[in-house]
């Protein structure tokens, strides 16, 4: 992210005026860089124009590098390094394998999954994160317009075209 950053933001009242807004945004050419909402807004990603998030394939990943893990590791050092006899079972046996494989994987699986949220909402320890508006955490939905994404119109135009698209008030907002 650029050290100085220039937005325009629109503060929505509701969920369905935020919603018709990106829509007419959208629609005027107006680039949008995020939309922050207290709650869950469904359909917005949708209107955004976000793509379906690639998050399952890197579970599904973590999962079976868990299992991979578990199987290698437990097939080593009972069946070749440190093999032995028990209840006069096989060396390398599957069904005694299963619950520290399944533990192995659920826990690859979600320490993966919490390493990937971190890294791709960028919430790293040194970063301190934006607030556009601190009323987006309570009752309001703030629509942030990045100045620089969208040269070719004028700061009041943006402006016109939010208060337009139904934003109760339209502030300006800059981070050095």
């Amino acid at each position: 992210m650029d050290a100085d950053k220039n937005f325009l933001v629109g503060i929505f009242d509701d969920d369905e005026l935020v919603l018709n807004g990106v829509d007419k945004v959208r629609q005027s050419g107006v680039k949008i860089h995020e939309v922050y909402s207290p709650f869950p807004v469904h359909g917005l990603d949708e209107r955004l124009g976000y793509k379906r998030t690639r998050l399952p394939i890197a579970a599904f990943l973590f999962g079976m590098t868990g299992t991979s893990l578990a199987l290698i590791m437990q097939i080593w050092m009972l069946g070749f390094d440190w093999p032995m006899i028990i209840g006069g079972k096989n060396f390398v046996s599957l069904p005694p394998f299963i619950p520290v494989t399944f533990e192995l994987t659920v826990l690859l699986g979600a320490l993966g999954m919490v390493g990937t949220f971190l890294i791709v909402s960028g919430l790293k320890p040194y970063a301190w994160p934006r607030q556009f508006d601190l009323r987006s955490t309570e009752d309001k939905h703030v629509m942030a317009i990045d100045l620089a994404l969208n040269k070719g119109k004028s700061k009041e135009e943006i402006a016109g075209i939010l208060k337009s698209a139904g934003a109760s008030e339209v502030n300006e907002k800059n981070f050095e």
